[in-house]
């Protein structure tokens, strides 16, 4: 009821308003690896989870007709990797980043990034996390960027709020 109140009053703003006022970028710090690992699970469970079931269960015959095909299994990649590059694109956040407050931003202008330089970056997480030096890659260095984060330019940062 109270919220009720205040906007009648005019006590509160809109929502637009109120996020940008709340969330400022904390220019020059990094995520922490084990952050984006915790981002990255549950973006698996919110976005990858739905996509394997709908096509395992209501498109095809159940588990082992998607286990025995590998043009299922790398359409489900497909889509979950274009729904992360336009949420990239859209808010510089997947529900995983938003979940530990962190962004994906562009390190020439500080701004999310275009939907080429996103989906390319998404090739780049593709490459790194096959190899073994692209995933044990943050830990090394001091800036705490990844493989794809160098390849591309780009930053995840923490956002602040107030």
């Amino acid at each position: 009821m109270a919220r009720w109140r205040d906007t009648k009053k005019g006590n509160i703003t809109k929502k637009t308003e109120q996020k940008e006022e709340n969330q400022n970028v904390i220019p020059n710090q990094s995520c922490s690896p084990l952050f984006r690992i915790k981002a990255f699970i549950t973006d698996m469970f919110m976005i990858m989870m739905p996509i394997m079931y709908i096509t395992t269960y209501i498109i095809l015959d159940g588990k082992d007709s998607f286990q025995g095909s590998e043009m299922a299994r790398w359409i489900t990649m497909g889509i979950y990797g274009l729904i992360v590059v336009v949420l990239w694109v859209k808010k510089g956040q997947t529900p995983g980043f938003k979940a530990y407050d962190i962004i994906l931003i562009s390190d020439k202008d500080k701004k999310t990034l275009g939907f080429i330089s996103a989906l390319l970056r998404y090739f780049m997480f593709i490459v790194s996390a096959i190899s073994i030096i692209g995933v044990l890659l943050p830990f090394f260095r001091k800036d705490k960027k990844t493989f794809q984060d160098l390849v591309m330019n780009t930053s995840v940062i923490i956002v602040e709020k107030k």
